[in-house]
């Protein structure tokens, strides 16, 4: 595809992008939900259904070279979240994130994991063990670009708020560790290979490891260098030179370049007095990248793989939707949090996308597990459908429902 059709494809993307975005807004839905809808409509797989032949206004061969900027998005949208990771917010929070992010977790999980594993025992929907196994690990991960992007667009403040922030950013590193654990035993399965610990628990504790190792480092490298620069466009620039590096560096070693990320920011933002500006600064910089992010995400979305993927996809969605929830009641009644952040922190987590998406690519990809990953990547997709476009909904419902935005906002 020439540069000029990825060039028309990028600027339909943003105009569409705009345009949900007012009608968004009108009928009072969150941004988020009116990127993914516009994205829908201007993609390849809505105009695939139809007795005529156009391929939308961004076509499949233009998805593959706009995945960069999904893959540079999730590197900003991680250093964002990050930011959170302040010493003073933590000790304020103290160990009850960590707690409620293991419960609800893996608590999605397990209610997964257990129920498509009997499914898979019983024979009904066509299910195996190593895709039950593998979807279970895929569940924990939670989607933090339409959780911010709603609690940005509302200026949500309030106890549940504070606590979604910190629970959605480390969700994501409890979510790596269960899936590098989970399909390392499902590929095994798959192909008859020998468990062994190095490649069931040591492997995927390396990659976790290395990731905040080498986010941390290029953290200290962005704070040291700061001090040499004194206008506010070169400590910008700064920040984007260490996010976009820190995406390739995850990249070319096979690391998760959300952790990653998510590393850089929270040491800048403890070791720099100059982070909380600098995370406002590129607060300003980033809406339309991140539109063109859920734009994209939304114009990949399959819609012909809904009636592939029947009970088994019905199961993923209820059960993770299940384990999300009451697992982070639990986790809240365990830590004794307000009323108001046991009632409803579990529904503002279910918007899944970005991650899952990329676990799901991972699988796709590995050798060997070729019988399984078709249906692995169509319940994915079609849980990433069903919950982008109805779990913003559900988070700003939440959010609204404890008081932590105003009606006029």
């Amino acid at each position: 595809m020439n540069s000029t059709q990825i060039l028309l494809s990028l600027a339909a993307a943003m105009c569409f992008g705009l345009l949900f975005n007012r009608f968004a807004k009108k009928i009072g839905l969150p941004n988020v939900t009116g990127y993914l809808v516009g994205g829908l409509l201007i993609g390849p797989s809505l105009w695939g259904l139809l007795p005529i032949k156009f391929g939308g206004l961004i076509p499949e061969s233009a998805l593959s070279s706009l995945s960069l900027i999904s893959t540079v998005a999730l590197g900003f949208i991680a250093f964002s979240v990050g930011g959170e990771f302040k010493w003073s917010n933590l000790k304020q929070i103290g160990t009850k994130a960590i707690t409620i992010t293991f419960f609800e977790a893996l608590g999605a999980v397990f209610l997964v994991d257990l129920t498509l594993a009997a499914a898979a025992f019983f024979g009904i929907g066509g299910i195996t063990v190593p895709v039950a196994i593998t979807l279970g690990s895929i569940a924990a991960a939670t989607a933090p670009a339409a959780t911010l992007m709603v609690i940005r667009q509302y200026r949500a403040k309030g106890p549940v708020t504070r606590m979604l922030l910190p629970v959605v950013a480390l969700d994501d590193a409890v979510a790596l560790m269960a899936f590098a654990v989970s399909f390392a035993i499902a590929r095994s399965l798959a192909v008859g290979e020998k468990m062994t610990f190095l490649t069931m628990i040591g492997e995927p504790l390396l990659e976790i490891f290395l990731s905040l190792l080498i986010g941390a480092a290029l953290g200290f490298v962005l704070s040291f260098s700061l001090r040499f620069f004194h206008s506010r466009a070169n400590k910008l620039m700064a920040v984007l030179a260490t996010i976009i590096t820190g995406t390739a560096i995850a990249q070319w070693l096979d690391l998760s370049a959300l952790l990653l990320c998510m590393a850089a920011s929270a040491f800048l933002a403890n070791f720099s007095q100059e982070a909380d500006a600098l995370l406002s600064q590129l607060d300003d910089w980033t809406p339309p990248l991140f539109m063109l992010f859920f734009v994209i995400s939304g114009a990949q979305l399959r819609l012909e793989i809904l009636p592939q993927i029947g009970v088994m996809g019905a199961m993923y969605i209820l059960f993770r939707s299940l384990g999300k929830y009451f697992g982070a009641r639990l986790g809240c009644t365990v830590v004794k949090t307000e009323k108001t952040v046991k009632k409803y922190l579990g529904i503002t987590l279910l918007p899944q996308a970005g991650v899952a998406i990329g676990l799901a690519t991972i699988v796709v990809s590995t050798p060997g597990f070729e019988a399984y990953a078709d249906k692995v990547q169509a319940v994915i997709l079609c849980g990433t459908l069903i919950y982008e476009l109805i779990g913003p909904l559900l988070t700003k419902a939440s959010l609204m429902k404890a008081g932590e935005i105003e009606k006029e906002r």
